[in-house]
C-alpha cells in the first residue's frame, strides 16, 4: 500500500501543473478562427439577429424624413432642429439605406442567408431522395400504435396498408411498410429562405441598377429625362446618369380640390393633374391622368405626385423701357401652414441700369393672423383670391456663384421699396425709375418624383414565394407511419399500426387512428380481424380492444 502510495504521488507530481510534459490546451490557428467565425456567422440564429437588427435599422428611415426621397423635407428638419439635425446627419438618419451600417447589416444577412441557405437546401435534396426510416423494432413505443389480428394473409394486409398510405412515400420490406409524408414543410422552409436571399439580391441590384429624381414642373411646360432637367437626382452606383430612358411628359392642367365646409375645411380632397406623353422620341402621344397613389408608368419608370404649388406669373420692364421678365416662379409653401402661404423670390439680373431682384409672399386666400392683426396669411388653401406682396432690391444679384433658386441673396443689393398688395392684373412702378412690376396671375405647379427600380418585379416575386414557403412550413405536417403484419403462434396475423409526428398535433393521431381503424374494417370485411391491444404508447394514444 505504502509503495503504491508513494508511485500514485510521482507520477501525480510528474504529471503536475509545473511539469513541462503535461498537456496544454491548443491554440486556434488562423483558419481555425476564420472557421469559427463562419460557423458563428452562417448559423440561423444569427441570422434571425441580423434580420431583427436590418428591420430595427430601417425604423429611422421611416420616421425621419430621407434625402433620396426629399430633401426639401430634409432642410425643413435643419431649419427647425438646428441643433439635432447635424448630430442625426453624422449617424446617416437622413441617408439610412445608403448609410455604411445599413449597408453592413445587409451583406452580412446575405453572407448569413447563404450559409444557411445551401446546406440546408443541399440536406433536404438528400432527404427526399433517401428512403423511408425502417420500421422499427418496438413500435409500441411510438407515440400512437395499435395491434389486433387477422385471418388476412401478412401480404394482403401490406396491400391494404399500401392503399392506406397513399399520400405517403412508401418502402416495404419482408414484414412491414414504413411510409412518410409532410416532406413541403422542409421544403416550404427552403423556399422561404431561398425567397428571403432572393429578395435581398432584388433590393440590391435596385440599389445599384435605379435611380430616383425629384423635379418641378408648372403648367404648360414639359419634362425631358435628362440629368440637367432634375432639381435633384439620386442614381444608383451603377448608373449612368447619361443614358436614361428618352421619354418625356407635359403637365397640361392640374386640379386641387379642398373641402369647403366643416371641422376639416382645407383639407385636401383631390390633385389630379393631365399629362400628355411619349416613352421615346417620335412615339405616339398617350394621355395620363396623374393623381397620388395613380403614378406613370413609361419605359421602366414611376412617375409619383408628391405635391404642388403656386406659380405667380410677373412681367418686368426695366429703366430702359424694355421686358426683361416675362414668366411664372415656383413659390414654396411655408412649413405646415394650412392656408398655403407661399415665398419666393424673381431674379431680374439683365435689368438696366442695374439687375432687380424681388422677395416676396403669394397668399392664395388673404386674412388677418390672429396673433397679428396687420400681418397677411392665407387663410385657406385654395386660390379664391389670389394677392401676392413683394420687397425690391437692386444691385449685384451675385448670379456668378453657386446659389439656390429659391433664395435671394442682398448683401451686396439694395432695398429701394415695398408694394402694397397686388392682385393679378396690378402694377408696381418700382422707385427711382428702376422700371416696372406687373402680376399677370398664376399657374400650379406640381413636384414629382421619379423612381426607376429595376427590382421592384422580382422583389415582389420572390415576396409572395416566401409567403408561400412560410404557409407551407406553418402547416404542413411531417409524419411517419408504419405497418408490420407477422404470423402468430397461433396462425393468425398480428398487425401492428403505429405513428409518430415531428410536430405535437392532434391531427396527427387521428389520422393514425384513421389508418389503423380503415385497415382493421377493411380487412374485418374480407378475412375478419379483432383487437388484442397492448401497451402504453407513450405520449400519444394507445388502442387496445378485446
Amino acid at each position: 500500500m505504502a509503495t503504491s502510495t508513494g508511485s500514485a504521488g510521482t507520477a501525480a507530481g510528474e504529471g503536475g501543473e509545473g511539469s513541462e510534459d503535461a498537456p496544454r490546451p491548443g491554440r486556434l490557428s488562423p483558419i481555425g478562427w476564420a472557421r469559427w467565425a463562419w460557423r458563428i456567422l452562417t448559423s440561423m440564429r444569427t441570422a434571425l439577429i441580423l434580420l431583427f437588427l436590418l428591420a430595427v435599422g430601417a425604423i429611422p428611415g421611416s420616421m425621419l424624413p430621407q434625402r433620396v426621397v426629399n430633401p426639401d423635407e430634409v432642410r425643413a428638419y435643419y431649419g427647425e432642429n438646428p441643433d439635432l439635425a447635424p448630430w442625426l446627419d453624422r449617424f446617416y438618419l437622413f441617408d439610412v439605406y445608403s448609410s455604411p451600417w445599413y449597408a453592413a447589416i445587409f451583406l452580412l444577412l446575405f453572407t448569413s442567408l447563404i450559409g444557411c441557405v445551401i446546406p440546408r437546401t443541399a440536406a433536404h435534396y438528400r432527404l427526399v431522395r433517401s428512403r423511408p426510416p425502417k420500421t422499427p423494432r418496438n413500435l409500441g413505443r411510438m407515440p400512437y400504435s395499435a395491434r389486433f389480428t387477422t385471418d388476412a394473409a401478412p401480404e394482403r394486409v401490406l396491400d391494404e396498408g399500401a392503399r392506406l398510405l397513399k399520400r405517403y412515400r412508401t418502402e416495404r420490406d419482408a414484414d412491414s411498410l414504413s411510409g412518410e409524408a409532410g416532406y413541403l414543410r422542409e421544403t416550404g422552409n427552403v423556399l422561404f429562405h431561398v425567397a428571403l436571399l432572393g429578395l435581398l439580391v432584388a433590393l440590391a441590384a435596385g440599389f445599384l441598377l435605379g435611380y430616383r429624381g425629384n423635379m418641378l414642373v408648372v403648367e404648360g411646360d414639359s419634362f425631358a429625362n435628362t440629368l440637367p432637367s432634375y432639381d435633384a437626382f439620386h442614381p444608383g452606383a451603377a448608373v449612368d446618369g447619361e443614358r436614361l430612358e428618352p421619354f418625356s411628359f407635359t403637365v397640361h392642367d392640374f386640379r386641387a380640390r379642398f373641402l369647403q365646409e366643416g371641422n376639416l375645411a382645407g383639407q385636401a380632397e383631390s390633385f389630379e393633374a393631365d399629362l400628355t406623353y411619349r416613352d421615346a422620341p417620335g412615339a405616339e402621344e398617350q394621355e395620363h391622368l396623374l393623381r397620388v397613389n395613380h403614378p406613370l408608368s413609361v419605359a421602366g419608370v414611376q412617375v409619383y405626385l408628391l405635391g404642388h404649388g403656386y406659380a405667380p406669373e410677373f412681367e418686368v420692364v426695366d429703366g430702359e423701357g424694355d421686358v426683361v421678365y416675362d414668366q411664372p416662379v415656383p413659390f414654396l409653401q411655408r412649413d405646415n401652414d394650412p392656408g398655403f402661404t407661399s415665398d419666393g423670390v424673381v431674379k431680374v439680373p439683365d435689368a438696366l441700369p442695374d439687375g432687380l431682384g424681388f422677395s416676396g409672399v403669394f397668399l392664395p386666400t388673404p386674412g388677418e393672423s390672429r396673433q397679428d392683426p396687420e400681418e397677411l396669411v392665407s387663410t385657406f388653401p385654395g386660390a379664391t383670391d389670389p394677392v401676392v406682396v413683394l420687397t425690391a432690391y437692386q444691385g449685384d444679384l451675385g448670379m456668378n456663384e453657386p446659389q439656390s433658386v429659391y433664395q435671394l441673396y442682398t448683401s451686396r443689393m439694395e432695398k429701394i421699396g415695398e408694394s402694397e398688395p397686388m392682385r393679378p392684373g396690378d402694377s408696381w412702378e418700382l422707385p427711382d425709375g428702376a422700371g416696372t412690376l406687373k402680376f399677370k396671375g398664376y399657374k400650379e405647379f406640381v413636384s414629382l418624383q421619379m423612381t426607376h427600380n429595376p427590382g421592384r418585379v422580382p422583389a415582389l416575386a420572390f415576396a409572395s414565394l416566401a409567403v408561400v414557403g412560410l404557409l407551407g412550413t406553418l402547416f404542413v405536417r411531417p409524419r411517419r407511419a408504419w405497418v408490420r403484419a407477422r404470423t402468430g403462434e397461433d396462425g393468425r396475423t398480428v398487425v401492428e399500426v403505429a405513428g409518430l409526428g415531428k410536430t405535437e398535433s392532434a391531427a396527427n393521431s387521428q389520422e393514425f387512428h384513421r389508418i389503423a381503424t380503415e385497415l382493421r374494417d377493411t380487412l374485418r370485411r374480407t378475412g375478419g380481424a379483432e383487437r388484442t391491444g397492448g401497451g402504453p404508447g407513450g405520449a400519444g394514444t394507445r388502442e387496445s380492444e378485446e
